[in-house]
């Protein structure tokens, strides 16, 4: 299949359109668009020790590269974050949680989700999931839980979203990129904070990303390289 026809696929599917203004998505330079393509590699993050020439390949990422690739590498990042079956529906599956609606209105960057469970419950079931989950202003475990925004990747780095929780009445908010400001936040705000880690929050949206593409009938690869490794 050639370049371009699997770029159309994508735009129709993933639309730019959805993209948050200035986000950097697409190819980072031209290539090629009559190549033909016979693999798929689907990376979080690219690195320079994988910038080597891959035959009728095409690299896509979720994080745009720091560099400009050599093989033909086409970026998704917040458009897919934000389009219904994304990143972010990807993350409130893995969690066995139903999405009612947006978290950020105006972006329709994150979900809430509703909940009947206690936050021993909800907590069992995020650990089994994400074992390194961290949590902020913990509750009692016998707490009924009734609403959980999720953001898939930077989440909790933002202290604007914090206080969209608490105007959302969530009882938990759950992310990655946990900063010491928004955990001082959200303990004044008496929110919940549930921190999966940036890279790991995204990883379900790479699989949700390779069930779309597995239309095309094209070999496809998760490469699922984490740039922060953890103490042994």
């Amino acid at each position: 299949m050639k370049l371009k026809e699997i770029i159309e696929f994508i735009d129709e599917k993933i639309p730019k359109s959805l993209a948050l203004k200035n986000d950097e998505i697409g190819f980072k330079k031209d290539y090629d668009l009559n190549q033909e393509i016979s693999y798929i590699k689907i990376y979080m993050d690219l690195f320079p020790e994988y910038d080597v020439e891959f035959e009728n390949t095409l690299i896509i990422t979720h994080h745009p590269p720091l560099f400009t690739p050599k093989t033909p590498t086409y970026t998704i990042h917040s458009n897919w974050d934000i389009i219904d079956g994304g990143a972010n529906d990807a993350l409130a599956e893995t969690l066995d949680l139903e999405v009612i609606d947006y978290f950020d209105d105006s972006t329709g960057i994150g979900r809430i989700c509703k909940s009947n469970q206690s936050f021993g419950e909800v907590k069992k079931t995020v650990l089994s999931k994400f074992s390194n989950a961290r949590i902020v202003n913990k509750v009692d475990d016998d707490y009924i839980i009734r609403k959980i925004g999720l953001i898939s990747g930077f989440g909790l780095k933002n202290p604007e979203y914090i206080k969209l929780a608490k105007t959302k009445n969530l009882d938990i908010l759950i992310s990655g990129d946990l900063t010491q400001e928004s955990a001082v936040l959200a303990k004044n705000q008496k929110i919940t904070l549930i921190d999966l880690n940036h890279h790991e929050s995204e990883v379900p949206g790479l699989y949700a990303l390779e069930d779309i593409l597995n239309e095309l009938n094209i070999n496809i690869e998760i490469i699922d390289e984490k740039p922060i490794e953890q103490l042994k």
